[in-house]
């Protein structure tokens, strides 16, 4: 069986009561230690997010005939958000002390390497959505010296630092105003401290932005073809191509809530495997093997019935075989790929 390395998912959201429960069961998750460790999950990125408070307004929908357009969520106030964030990253950080040595926070590339061979179930620390940190990017230091490895600037929300784009569909992501010069000064930061920055759920412009300020490999770790479902948080074929330009990597997300895998406006919980594996053979017939990965955005969304939780992942993998995907080019895919982005951006 394949190991392989996730791109983004959102567990620790279901670690409310502890992170002792990743180890005994998270039933209603799709992703806890025992199944993971069933699938060939080997890493995976965590993502720490800062929910909006139960006490905001739902962003209004506006529906069309043709789809649906979302504004974006109520702008989050820095003291709430370092508030989440540091409980999310202290659950994190709670699962290397509960494992037994079974799990690592991951650190270095020789860390994730030994967790790809086997050796524990490894963790890379992502942050989606900056609000947390402060403008003069004190915090950001303090983060990467405790263990973060890669960061969103945004997520479907404006702060600080840029504009996320909202969910909308038929639409391009080109939905507002790019990077803050704050925002770009903290791409500049993340270069020189080695943490990846993730393209996920900045608009287009933001996208420009980060292409035009960075010289690590561009990543998005969970988002799909817009050619094929156009819903704003998909990537463009130029977006893809500059991906691919770049040395870079996109991680095929398993979304239908908000759909980002039929070509429809609405989710199916009957989409196919195949469905998802036409996104991840879109990316590698038109910028190669190199640059496509998995991200599935478990527990930050709804999945296909067909692939149910992480267990469903080696199922995906055996229709890319059957499609006569070779072992080398799903090596790549699975962790490979990873592994080689990281080499080339973090610095440890």
């Amino acid at each position: 069986m394949l190991r392989f390395i996730d791109g983004h998912h959102d567990t620790l959201l279901e670690l409310n009561d502890g992170s002792d429960a990743f180890f005994t069961g998270l039933p209603s998750a799709h992703l806890d230690f025992t199944r993971g460790k069933k699938a060939g999950f080997a890493a995976g990125f965590f993502a720490v997010f800062a929910p909006n408070p139960i006490s905001d307004p739902d962003p209004g929908i506006v529906h069309t005939e043709a789809g649906y357009m979302k504004s974006l969520p109520p702008i989050l106030s820095r003291e709430y958000a370092l508030a989440a964030t540091t409980r999310s990253m202290a659950r994190f950080f709670q699962l290397e002390e509960l494992s037994k040595g079974t799990f690592k926070t991951i650190r270095t590339i020789a860390d994730l390497k030994k967790a790809v061979d086997g050796d524990w179930m490894g963790g890379i620390l992502h942050m989606e959505g900056a609000e947390a940190l402060d403008n003069d990017l004190d915090l950001l230091y303090v983060f990467y010296k405790a263990g973060l490895r890669s960061i969103g600037p945004v997520w479907s929300r404006s702060n600080q630092f840029g504009e996320g784009v909202p969910y909308g569909y038929p639409s391009s992501p080109d939905t507002g105003p790019g990077l803050t010069p704050e925002g770009k000064e903290l791409v500049r930061k993340c270069s020189e401290l080695g943490i990846m920055v993730d393209l996920s759920h900045l608009n287009e412009r933001g996208f420009w932005d980060v292409a035009a300020i960075s010289d690590k490999p561009l990543v998005a770790t969970h988002a799909n073809v817009h050619r094929i479902c156009p819903v704003s948080r998909n990537l463009t074929d130029p977006q893809i191509d500059k991906i691919g330009q770049s040395a870079g990597l996109i991680g095929i997300t398993y979304s239908i809530d908000p759909n980002m895998v039929t070509p429809s406006a609405e989710g199916d919980p009957g989409a196919s495997l195949e469905d998802i594996a036409d996104h991840i053979d879109y990316v590698r017939n038109r910028i190669g093997v190199d640059h496509v990965a998995l991200g599935s955005d478990f527990d930050g969304t709804m999945v296909p019935d067909a692939m149910k939780d992480v267990t469903g992942v080696p199922m995906l993998l055996s229709v890319l075989e059957q499609r006569g995907w070779k072992k080398s080019e799903l090596e790549k895919l699975t962790y490979k790929n990873w592994i080689r982005v990281l080499e080339q951006t973090w610095k440890e």
